[in-house]
């Protein structure tokens, strides 16, 4: 009879389907447009971090026509291909974006405690560029298309 109830002990502990043990899992979806070109640093071991900040708009457009924007940091490891593409939209570029979502708090200067979310990106698409006015590039970010219509058109 104990061995019966460790053994359900035992099963209800691990997970049947892994062998790992159970991690947190925090995770944002956003689309939404670059609010510049993104921009890779060097980190102190030597590997490049990208980062770029992304303008999410939410709700119904005021009496102006403006609609309320939230504005997201985000860091990426990409490499290869994918690094080269990230590196190359430009401003105003409308991406769908995976993204660990993690909450840190820190000591700012004056003594004070800060809290910050941080979006490390796992995965991006590129779902509309802005338009070009002219040939020649100029104004390439003041007006963007939409999608036509729904996740992953371009």
């Amino acid at each position: 009879m104990a061995a019966l109830r460790s053994l359900r002990l035992t099963s209800l502990s691990s997970r049947s389907f892994s062998t790992t043990p159970r991690t947190s899992l925090a995770k944002m979806q956003l689309i939404g447009r670059l609010a510049d070109t993104p921009a890779a640093t060097p980190t102190s071991t030597g590997r490049d971090v990208i980062r770029y900040s992304l303008g999410v708009s939410s709700g119904s457009r005021d009496e102006s026509g403006n609609r309320k924007v939230s504005w997201f940091n985000v860091a990426s490891f990409s490499e290869g291909p994918q690094r080269d593409l990230l590196l190359s939209l430009p401003k105003g570029t409308l991406l769908y974006v995976e993204a660990e979502a993690k909450m840190d708090t820190f000591q700012t200067q004056d003594g004070s405690n800060r809290t910050a979310l941080n979006l490390l990106q796992r995965n991006f698409e590129s779902l509309s560029r802005p338009k070009v006015d002219n040939l020649e590039g100029e104004g390439a970010g003041s007006a963007v298309e939409e999608p036509q219509s729904g996740l992953g058109a371009s």
